[in-house]
């Protein structure tokens, strides 16, 4: 597969959702990932498309000659990945001491959720644990109602994924200098809290003066917010702008209707009715078909299994066929050296002889070490 990582050397200490995202990331754009799964082990998420792209190899990491094995990876690689809870990868002896002893120039990427240290860093807990510390999930949600769970994609994927791959290639770039490999460490409620800049931002600016649900990008603003269409499903508006709230209100028809002005708050329940009522009258792909050609700033709310079918996605190619399943494609895109299509999520160990050839073993070698459980 090609991609403007073509050549860079990964090693993936499988786990859970941040740490598959990350690498997928990475193998997306070209990167070799080998993945390092549980001998005997299976998917731990039933259907999960995060390991595409990879090779896989069985390696029971808590015999010493596991460990080995896995530092022999380490010594020809640019990165290490690995998403265990504080000191699980030192006790079994392939943390950062360990690992950069070996080849000083590698990237070791972790990800948790409390990050290394700090009185939580031992602790269990998921993503809406983080978010919520990290002040990401109490804005999230309709006035006088509890937070909204916003699936896991602000801790899990784009503060803990997302971050953590930025960081890998942030210290690739640094290695280019200084010849040096270094410690990534990303955690979810780090990445959780930076994605909420421009809302400290806007709050210490005065443009977010109301609780949850009650300001503009919040659902607080009737002309940026979801309504119900005939069919019982929703359009969304984001018609912030006068001059696209002028077009919004011409598509809906209340161009030439006195509605409320939209510039005082205390007039926008009445504006969100007339908005509401007008939407109503009309399935959701009719006002689709309608806002088409126009700068009216609504959009239909697709499901995900929608998505691919959307003529602006196909156009793209925003989705992509992977083993007969539609899924996101790579991204972003690139002029010169374009993301291939990735290919399917190896089965558990299924490129073990193959990695372990690359490594110089001999074949009775790998038999031996198959035969005593070691790899698989």
């Amino acid at each position: 597969m090609g991609g403007p990582l073509a050549g860079l050397r990964v090693v993936e200490l499988a786990g859970l959702a941040p740490a598959p995202f990350g690498c997928m990331v990475l193998a997306d754009l070209g990167a070799d990932v080998v993945r390092v799964d549980r001998v005997g082990g299976s998917a731990a998420v039933p259907g999960d498309v995060l390991g595409r792209g990879r090779r896989s190899i069985g390696v029971d990491l808590r015999r010493p000659a596991g460990a080995e094995l896995l530092l022999r990876l380490v010594a020809g690689a640019d990165v290490l990945v690995e998403g265990f809870r504080p000191g699980v990868a030192e006790r079994l002896g392939v943390g950062p001491a360990q690992c950069l002893a070996r080849n000083p120039r590698l990237v070791y990427g972790r990800v948790t959720g409390w990050g290394q240290d700090g009185p939580l860093a031992d602790r269990a807990g998921h993503d809406i644990n983080y978010i919520a510390v990290a002040g990401a999930l109490e804005p999230i949600g309709r006035a006088g109602a509890p937070p909204t769970v916003p699936l896991n994609v602000v801790g899990d994927f784009g503060g803990g994924g997302l971050l953590l791959a930025t960081g890998v290639l942030a210290a690739l770039h640094e290695r280019e200098r200084s010849g040096r490999g270094q410690v990534v460490d990303a955690a979810m409620v780090d990445g959780a809290a930076l994605l909420t800049t421009f809302l400290h931002g806007m709050k210490a600016g005065g443009a977010w003066p109301g609780g949850r649900g009650a300001n503009l990008l919040d659902g607080g603003a009737p002309f940026y917010d979801v309504y119900r269409a005939a069919d019982g499903r929703y359009v969304s508006v984001g018609a912030l702008e006068e001059k696209f709230y002028a077009e919004l209100l011409g598509v809906l028809g209340l161009g030439d209707a006195d509605v409320p002005d939209r510039r005082d708050p205390a007039q926008w329940p009445a504006l969100r009715r007339r908005i509401a009522d007008a939407v109503a009258t009309r399935t959701r792909d009719e006002w689709a078909a309608l806002a088409e050609g126009t700068d009216a700033c609504l959009a239909p709310v697709l499901a995900p299994e929608e998505a691919p079918g959307h003529a602006h996605n196909a156009a793209r190619g925003t989705f992509a066929q992977v083993g007969g399943l539609p899924q996101p494609a790579p991204a972003p895109r690139f002029d010169r050296t374009p993301a291939g299509t990735p290919s399917v999520p190896p089965a558990v160990g299924q490129h073990t002889d193959e990695v372990l050839a690359e490594l110089g073993l001999a074949p009775a070698e790998v038999e031996g070490l198959r035969r005593s459980g070691v790899v698989g």
